[in-house]
């Protein structure tokens, strides 16, 4: 087992989550080799939490404390990751820090607490631009920990010695405007976008966790990848879903699997293909949209406009067409949402569920037992599609993607209007003419391409005649 999910389990139990026997249920029922990411996606498969800013965190921390050597507490039910207590000292050491990457002679942090506020402004600025030029697709500050960067899912500690807790809050917050400041520390919570020179734009969270401050920047890709460039092989499919002009059209899958890279490749595709207004709600907005064949309009949940929903409620009174959601995320949303989709709009959106099947039972059960029919018939109608994908380490350092496909057939709407989703797998392996793929079979193609190795197949491929056709090893 990870110590990745030892340290989630510990933490989630700490957090009160969940209890330390339910933890260790759901992390010894994982399959092998999953990460703290596959443990946060449990629990929202579980419907054990569905607080996605607490998992973020709690995975974040997981996996800076499991890389820092630092080992996990121990929780009844979990085997241990070291001997127990009676064999080793008395007094156990602290944990070593985690040694300096190779570009850390780059940031000197030891200046931090001696710099004034234009300078230390100036100092940010400069680390993001070095994150960029690094390649990397995160840079996370806390304090208590070294800081480091995520590059092709791997950390890279820019040096040895953790943040204080005043040097952490100093450079979070020093590129935000006193108001933000203001909202920041009362909420404790605080997402925005930055832009940075040349047209860059980073996405930014905020919180603060037990050691104080902590912020996560996000680097968003220059340019706007097609489906193709993403690596979705059923590209007529996608651009079918695209071409109608009413429906529903989910982008599903784990927290860091993409979702809002593909939703942008998705809006570009219908502002390059189609000459209709295109109304997207964000939290925060990422990619920048110039109106070409559409008009886009761009709104941010908090700034624009108050939430999803009141943002999607003023939106079906806007003339749309196309109406974009960053998260269906609560029930007046997602209401709504379907509501649009009947009603001679095209609505895309994205939820945190891992397979079709998930994201069918999320989006019906979210409903009281009164409406579950109605809500049945109204997707089984509207539903175009689904898109759930998973990013997977590739061999050549970088990640591959992992995308099922579902597309709404009489068969697959038949089984969402009788309740009867656990059929969408058979559904999927049949309907390869429509285009239709399953994640396992995604996972098999990646495989036989040679783009990952036998172990990553194995480990994601949860069907069991699907994983026979992978060799144990290499």
């Amino acid at each position: 087992m990870q110590k990745e999910v030892l340290w989630i389990a510990s933490l989630c139990v700490q957090e009160n989550v969940l209890d330390a026997k339910r933890a260790a249920a759901i992390a010894q029922g994982l399959p092998p080799g999953t990460d703290a990411l596959g443990f946060g996606q449990a629990l929202l498969d579980q419907d054990i939490t569905t607080d996605l800013d607490l998992l973020n965190r709690l995975v974040e921390e997981s996996q800076t404390l499991a890389a820092s050597d630092a080992e996990p507490p121990a929780l009844a039910g979990l085997p241990a990751t070291q001997p127990p207590p009676a064999a080793r000292a008395a007094s156990t050491p602290t944990p070593a820090a985690p040694p300096p990457s190779p570009v850390s002679s780059q940031v000197d942090f030891s200046v931090v607490p001696n710099l004034g506020e234009v300078d230390l402004k100036a100092f940010m600025l400069g680390l993001l631009g070095t994150v960029q030029r690094l390649g990397a697709s995160d840079l996370h500050l806390s304090a208590g920990a070294p800081p480091y960067v995520r590059n092709m899912r791997a950390l890279s500690f820019l040096s040895s010695h953790p943040l204080s807790a005043a040097d952490s809050q100093r450079l979070n917050t020093c590129l935000l405007a006193p108001p933000e400041v203001e909202i920041f520390n009362k909420k404790r919570d605080y997402d925005y976008a930055l832009a940075m020179e040349g047209g860059r734009r980073i996405r930014v969270n905020l919180m603060e966790h037990k050691e104080g401050a902590k912020g996560t920047y996000r680097i968003v890709p220059e340019t706007v990848r097609s489906p193709a460039d993403l690596g979705f092989k059923n590209t007529a499919v996608i651009e079918k879903l695209l071409s109608y002009h009413n429906g529903l059209i989910l982008v599903t899958g784990p927290v860091g699997a993409g979702k809002t890279t593909t939703l942008n490749s998705l809006i570009d595709q219908l502002n390059r293909t189609r000459d209709d207004h295109v109304i997207t709600v964000e939290d925060p907005i990422e990619f920048l949209h110039q109106s070409q064949g559409c008009n886009v309009t761009q709104r941010q949940a908090g700034r624009h406009t108050n939430t999803f929903a009141t943002a999607l409620k003023a939106a079906l009174r806007e003339d749309p067409d196309v109406i974009v959601i960053g998260e269906l995320r609560d029930l007046e949303t997602i209401e709504m949402a379907i509501s649009a989709s009947e009603t001679g709009h095209l609505v895309i959106g994205t939820m945190h569920t891992s397979d079709a099947t998930s994201t069918l039972n999320r989006l019906l059960d979210v409903f009281p037992p009164g409406q579950q029919s109605q809500i049945r018939a109204m997707v089984a109608q509207s539903l175009r599609g689904i898109l759930c994908q998973r990013l997977l380490p590739a061999k050549n350092g970088g990640v591959a993607l992992a995308a099922e496909i579902l597309v709404n057939t009489l068969a697959v709407s038949s089984m969402v209007r009788d309740g009867k989703t656990q059929g969408i797998p058979s559904a999927l392996d049949t309907g390869k003419r429509e285009g239709m793929i399953s994640m396992d079979n995604s996972i098999l193609d990646l495989w036989k391409e040679g783009k990952i190795t036998n172990e990553v197949a194995r480990v994601n491929i949860l069907n069991k005649a699907v994983r026979a056709a992978v060799p144990a090893t290499d």
